[in-house]
């Protein structure tokens, strides 16, 4: 069976509002959207842009993408790039900028130029002064088998010794003009601090990079730095009143159509509104985040929307981060601000329990009977009061391969799949290599 065209696809999710998986393909193949205009969905897309002097293209992939994907764009059009826009400095946006000055060499061409807000090159910094702790987040995120994507997991260093710095910035606002095209670069923040989304005026059409992603917003991300919701909001309210009639994001499908614009990004808006409402709300009212992230809920007429799923991000997460922004890092509880020792507490409870089994066999018959958040808090302090009890090892793998099972998110997949393989590891049950071989079949289910 063909694959359906990406504008096919995304015309028939939207209007008849059911899913049909996988909306975010990374299939390495290029489609024709225009006689002008193509994209390879990729892990994130590159859009190309054909002018009178050249492509632009719009991000450039991961870098174990990058290759292929280059090869695909290659197939369409012989023209030099022109000008490669970075929609922001993610890795699976920026990791594959190498392959491009490669390409304009070997073919005679000038370099690309390459342009981007004039946070990118702090981000840059930023990742090669945390290099050891982006790649193990990342293995722990993404469960320790995505690594094809090219996010810096198993490598020297987490950013690419080849990735481009731009070589043209701005602040807030740029227009670029290459061949008769004018395109407008806007910054919001969002996902991040560093986040372009491109106006073409002439094909109404904006370019979102991960403003638009075809899952539930990427703004609450428990191991990155701060997002934010609020501001994401907005910039889809910005891009509404462009009366944009197209939208190509970086990942996921292209959405072509007035009303569908409105729908899809109008929903992005709502959702993420009404979690920072309800949250500042509640805030303001002097509750704790323990009963905030307990209570506030997307609205119901969202929660199934196929654009708005649960698949990588997820709302309690986008809620704890609406917190994290306006209210500090203490959640409220006095005990925490500072904190006995975890294993300190651990013990003292397991003490007063009798024993360690006494608290792994509630962890079980809590697993059991579906309540996994309390089963997994015992079984915590199980381990905690005992690290090398091989029993109670034992228990935390079964109960977080259990709770791995029930998550919708890879965020959350990913954490209790780590989590479990730890213990695995502690009580020496599988090797590392069978430790992977489990991961990939799980990432499967």
């Amino acid at each position: 069976m063909s694959t359906p065209h990406p504008v096919e696809l995304g015309q028939r999710v939207i209007d008849t509002g059911v899913a049909e998986p996988p909306h975010n393909r990374v299939t390495q193949e290029l489609s024709e959207v225009d006689d002008h205009l193509a994209v390879v969905e990729s892990f994130s897309h590159c859009w190309a842009l054909r002018t009178d002097e050249g492509l632009v293209c719009v991000d450039a992939s991961g870098a174990q993408m990058s290759q292929d994907l280059v090869a695909a764009l290659r197939a369409w059009s012989t023209d030099p790039v022109h000008t490669l826009v970075y929609t922001h400095g993610h890795l699976d946006h920026v990791g594959g900028s190498g392959a491009f000055v490669a390409d304009a060499a070997d073919r005679g061409h000038d370099r690309p130029r390459f342009v981007a807000h004039e946070a990118v090159p702090a981000r840059f910094e930023r990742y090669r002064l945390t290099s050891g702790w982006n790649q193990a987040i990342n293995r722990r995120q993404f469960g320790g088998v995505r690594a094809a994507p090219g996010l810096g997991q198993g490598w020297r260093d987490f950013l690419p010794t080849d990735v481009v710095e731009p070589d043209l910035t701005y602040r807030d606002r740029l227009e670029v003009e290459v061949g008769g095209r004018r395109l407008e670069l806007h910054h919001a923040r969002g996902e991040t601090d560093d986040h372009t989304w491109v106006w073409d005026p002439e094909d109404r059409a904006a370019y979102t990079g991960d403003f638009v992603l075809w899952v539930f917003p990427n703004a609450g991300n428990p191991q990155k730095v701060q997002r934010y919701p609020i501001e994401w909001a907005a910039a889809m309210r910005e891009i509404l009143a462009t009366g944009a009639e197209k939208v190509y994001p970086a990942h996921g499908l292209p959405i072509v159509g007035r009303e569908r614009v409105e729908v899809v990004l109008g929903d992005i808006a709502e959702a993420l509104e009404s979690l920072a409402d309800a949250t500042l709300a509640m805030m303001n009212e002097g509750a704790t985040l323990d009963e905030i992230i307990h209570t506030v809920r997307v609205p119901d007429h969202l929660a199934e929307r196929p654009w708005l799923a649960p698949q990588y991000d997820e709302p309690e997460f986008v809620v704890r981060n609406v917190y994290r922004q306006f209210g500090g890092w203490w959640d409220g509880n006095p005990a925490r601000l500072k904190p006995s020792p975890d294993a300190v507490l651990a013990a003292e409870l397991a003490s007063l329990a009798g024993s360690v089994e006494v608290l792994t066999d509630r962890a079980l018959e809590l697993a059991e009977a579906g309540d996994l958040r309390l089963a997994c808090h015992l079984v915590e302090l199980a381990v905690a009061a005992s690290p090398d009890h091989e029993g109670a090892h034992r228990v935390r793998a079964e109960v977080y391969w259990r709770r791995r099972k029930y998550e919708r998110s890879l965020m959350s997949k990913g954490v209790y799949a780590a989590a479990a393989r730890e213990s695995e590891a502690a009580f020496g049950e599988v090797t590392p290599t069978e430790r992977m071989t489990d991961a990939i079949g799980r990432a499967l289910d």
